[in-house]
């Protein structure tokens, strides 16, 4: 089933229940429903394609115009207004979008109306009338494989791909994760995730209203802002990237009663630094539980809980999610030895917009014998990611395999360097890329932001690195940066550093 009907029955049941708080006030479930019925009737009256763009702030806009596209039985495509303007340009025409619902402010901070293509309509929901009462229709009831959503990567190699995600993709994720993770009406929720972002989009938009819970929004990511939210509002689950919770930890005025209310500090997007990890326990009392998920997989599929995580590990998957580790021949390996991470399960894309070589290379079909003894046959998603599984089902991401160095004929990714570097005072955050070397093939080549007022020792930090690490993993050179280069969410996009 869809989420098209869960959302409306929230809104049924309890239409003045707040839905969102963002940064222009309330929205009840009542309003949200009325504002996307008025969506859904300007869509039709404007395109006759299947797809209708979305280009819209962290805010409560953003749940009425997916729900308003898909009363419309149209797909809905988030798009990232953090792309450089060609890469946008390209995922405005490869989407095959003619209409982007948007907003004044959202334009303007994109560059102004020519950055969109000629020829596309733009919606303005500020221009839109939702007084009155709206153009009634009955919800629709799309089959599980139809299509909802187009939600493109990010593009850290080549051109972004479209995932194809249908509703029930969606639906079988959402209700995975209540379920897993006990969620129930009463829980607030908070972040500032962008929702064009499947993390943002289904953790943080799809699943508390499906729940008809109250999220609260905020536009931008300010630390003081985020902590003045949580004595405002109390949340039980705050959802960010590693990025944030360490920026958090800058606020001079946030204390351990900020988080007293919060069940759920949830890290994602990125391996969560220990550093970040130990420090926040540390000061606020907060146990930070990591998640794992792709945009291929709607997105979560990992999530650690109060009652069951263990450090460095991002959870156990959810339940109808199957795990396992596959060596270079696509045989499985057993608990506890390093292997790509494949997944299987009812929240697997469809495949990527008009690309079936891609498609073919990502959802392998496996017949095979998992290590509790359990057989699979199936198609299956290859992450790319290198992790392992405990005995008891915690899963452990330990690198990329497309990041992984090869030293003098050893293996080394990335993140076991990182992690040291992290944990020296001096370094804010790290990023370790591989260089050609004639003798060893590989070199590790260290990029760092240093913290602020602390200076800048590549002396101090590489013998710090040879206290913790084997030889052939200690930084070749260690070079200091202003700010690494991150994607939307705040994961460090490495391809874009030079080794020299």
């Amino acid at each position: 089933m869809s989420l098209i009907w869960p959302i409306v029955k929230q809104a049924l049941k309890g239409p003045g229940h707040v839905a969102c708080v963002d940064d222009r006030g309330k929205l009840t479930y009542g309003r949200l429903l009325a504002g996307a019925m008025y969506v859904a009737e300007a869509i039709e009256s404007r395109t006759d394609r299947p797809h209708v763009g979305l280009l819209l702030p962290t805010s409560g806009a953003f749940p009425v115009a997916i729900l308003g596209a898909w009363l419309a039985r149209r797909v809905m495509v988030p798009l990232n207004y953090l792309l450089a303007k060609d890469e946008l340009q390209y995922v405005i025409q490869d989407s095959g979008i003619d209409t982007i619902i948007t907003v004044g402010p959202m334009l303007d901070f994109i560059g102004g109306r020519a950055v969109i293509p000629t020829g596309v309509k733009l919606l303005l929901m500020e221009e839109m009338d939702f007084s009155g009462v709206p153009p009634l229709r009955w919800p629709p009831a799309p089959a599980d494989d139809a299509l909802a959503a187009l939600l493109y990567t990010s593009g850290t190699s080549g051109r972004p791909k479209g995932v194809m995600l249908s509703h029930g993709n969606f639906s079988a994720n959402v209700r995975d994760c209540i379920v897993h993770a006990e969620l129930t009406r009463a829980d607030v929720f908070l972040g500032v995730l962008p929702q064009f972002h499947s993390f943002g989009l289904t953790a943080l938009t799809l699943l508390p209203l499906t729940l008809g819970a109250k999220v609260v929004y905020t536009a931008r990511f300010i630390p003081k802002r985020i902590i003045e939210l949580m004595r405002e509002h109390k949340p039980d689950v705050f959802m960010a990237v590693p990025s944030m919770h360490g920026a958090l930890l800058s606020v001079k005025e946030a204390a351990a009663e900020d988080f007293a209310s919060i069940r759920y500090t949830i890290s994602g997007g990125e391996p969560l630094p220990f550093a970040i990890y130990e420090e926040f326990q540390s000061r606020f009392g907060a146990t930070i539980l990591e998640g794992y998920g792709l945009t291929e997989t709607s997105p979560v599929t990992h999530w650690a809980t109060p009652r069951h995580h263990r450090l460095h590990s991002v959870g156990r998957a959810l339940p109808h999610v199957t795990q396992f580790i596959l060596d270079d021949d696509l045989k499985p390996l057993p608990y506890g030895q390093d292997g790509e991470v494949f997944l299987a399960g009812p929240n697997i894309m469809q495949g990527y917009f008009k690309l079936p070589k891609e498609t073919a290379a990502a959802l392998i079909d496996l017949d095979v014998t998992l290590p509790d003894g359990r057989p699979f046959k199936g198609r299956a998603l290859r992450t790319g990611d290198i992790g392992r599984i405990d005995t008891d089902g915690f899963l452990f991401i330990t690198g990329r395999k497309k990041e992984m160095l090869i030293i003098g004929g050893e293996n080394l990714f990335p993140r076991e360097v990182e992690e040291v570097l992290n944990h020296h005072p001096s370094v804010k955050d790290s990023a370790v890329i591989g260089k050609n070397d004639g003798m060893r093939g590989e070199v590790p080549i260290a990029f760092v932001e240093i913290q602020e007022g602390a200076a800048f020792d590549e002396t101090a930090l590489r013998a710090f690195c040879r206290q913790r690490l084997a030889g052939y993993k200690v930084p070749r050179e260690i070079h200091p940066i202003d700010a690494l280069p991150r994607n939307p969410t705040g994961k460090i996009l490495r391809r874009q550093l030079n080794a020299g």
